[in-house]
Order: C-alpha cells, then sequence, then structure tokens
C-alpha cells in the first residue's frame, strides 16, 4: 500500500514527460533493456525519438538495424522505482524503407522520481538517420548517409562522417568530424560552441556568424570573400559544398582534421 501512494505522488498533475525532483532524494533505481532488430531497405531511414537520455548512433555494414535502449527508474526507494519502470514505453513503427523507434511520452508530472531512456543504435552507414532529443546527448559515428540531428539542452557529437549533415542544439556545443566533405552542412546553437574538423582538401564555401564570441581557424587555409565581427565568409580549395556554422552565445572553430586533438 506504500508503494502505491508512492506512485500515485509520483504521478499528480498529468501535464507532460520530465522529471522534477525537488528535493527529495532518489536512491532507489531500477533499470532493464529493451533490443530489437531489424532489416531496413537500402537507403531507408532511421528515425530515433528521446525525451531524456543519451541517443548513439554508430554507422556499420549490412543492412539490419539494432537498437539497445536501456530505461531506467529513479525513486526514493528501489520499490517504487521498480513499480515504475514498466510505464517507460517504447514505441515502434516498422516499414522496410522507415524505421520509427520513440520514447512514449508518460502523462503526469514527476514529484520525487525521473526517467531516462539511453540508446545505443548500431545502423547501415549508408540510411537517412533522423535524431531528436530533448534531455541529452547525441552521438553520431561513422556515417554516410543523410543525418539531422536535433537535441535541446545537450551536446551534438559527431565522427567520421561523410553525408550531408544537420544539426542542432539550443543548450550544448555541436562538435562535428568530417572524413569527407561531399555534401553541404548546417551546425547551429544558442549557447555553446561549434566545432567543425575538415580535411585539408575539402572544398566549401564557409558562412559563419554568431552574437557573443569569435571564431579561430586552426590549420585551415581560407580565401576571405567576406569579414566582420559577426560574421565571416570564406572559400577552402576554390569553394565547393555550403558550410553554414551559427552560435548565438560562443566561439566557432573550423580545424583541419590534422590539428584535431581530444578538445
Amino acid at each position: 500500500m506504500a508503494r502505491r501512494l508512492l506512485l500515485c505522488l509520483v504521478l499528480v498533475l498529468a501535464t507532460s514527460f520530465g522529471g522534477c525532483v525537488g528535493s527529495f532524494a532518489l536512491n532507489g533505481r531500477a533499470s532493464d533493456v529493451w533490443t530489437r532488430t531489424y532489416q531496413l531497405s537500402p537507403g531507408g531511414e532511421i528515425r530515433i525519438g528521446n525525451t531524456n537520455g543519451r541517443i548513439e548512433v554508430e554507422g556499420v555494414d549490412g543492412n539490419s538495424v539494432e537498437v539497445r535502449a536501456e530505461r531506467i527508474a529513479k525513486a526514493t526507494t528501489d520499490g517504487a522505482a521498480q513499480e515504475l519502470l514498466p510505464r517507460i514505453q517504447i514505441d515502434e513503427d516498422v516499414k522496410p524503407d522507415r524505421i520509427d523507434i520513440h520514447t512514449a511520452r508518460m502523462s503526469g508530472v514527476m514529484i520525487g522520481a525521473s526517467i531516462e531512456v539511453r540508446y545505443h543504435v548500431r545502423a547501415p552507414k549508408g540510411a537517412a538517420v533522423h535524431v531528436t532529443n530533448t534531455n541529452g546527448i547525441v552521438t553520431l559515428t561513422a556515417l554516410s548517409g543523410r543525418v539531422e540531428a536535433h537535441t535541446t539542452n545537450g551536446a551534438v557529437r559527431g565522427s567520421d562522417l561523410t553525408g550531408e549533415i544537420e544539426a542542432e542544439t539550443t543548450n550544448g556545443a555541436v562538435n562535428i568530424d568530417l572524413a569527407t566533405l561531399e555534401h553541404d552542412v548546417r551546425l547551429s546553437t544558442t549557447n555553446g560552441g561549434v566545432t567543425l574538423d575538415l580535411p585539408d582538401t575539402a572544398k566549401a564555401d564557409v558562412v559563419a556568424t554568431w552574437a557573443n564570441g569569435g571564431i579561430n581557424m586552426n590549420g585551415v587555409k581560407m580565401e576571405m570573400t567576406e569579414q566582420s565581427r559577426r560574421r565571416v565568409e570564406g572559400r577552402m580549395n576554390g569553394g565547393g559544398h555550403r558550410v553554414e556554422l551559427h552560435t548565438t552565445n560562443g566561439g566557432i572553430r573550423i580545424r583541419s582534421r590534422g590539428e584535431r586533438t581530444d578538445s
């Protein structure tokens, strides 16, 4: 009975999915792992949507999509967390050319509890990938298809990418490493920095804008066509694909991959 009363307290005030822990000490924890494997037709699309927790997408050979999602519930006791765990639902909409996985919204504002889902996805390298998050980091690795990545509170990080990319966050950094530049690139944040690593041979028309911050070009040769206090335009290796970089409060870095460090 005590557990049921606590769970009722947790799920009062029906509004949106989230966590409001206040002064409660969330010493209780419960978790499980949700796994699925699908087949995706060549050139297909993968969509992952989350609210609290990270999303990682790794490009691999083949046509299989493997999704591993760790569901985590926290509450004041282990028992309350265990009762909350089954309420974390993951919805699937699967077609041969599109796989849509997202964390279902839970009714109620949580008092004295929080929930999180951590996705790790192994996807065909050439698939189109669209990920959206609210509170959590997005990580993208070794993908060659078109990528769209959006989060609100968290960073977007990409490494060894070769496809068209659009990455955006509000509170966090955007750090993208391109193995080759073969498509347009758009990177944007409001509160945070933007870093783009490019090969020395990349051909690009670059537009970088910021409000409070500056720009640093480390090891990159660029012919400037416009330069002002808050805007830079230039061409790398004679110009080519369009590269747009924007931040409001933060700096912009364009680096040669040869100059890259872990920072």
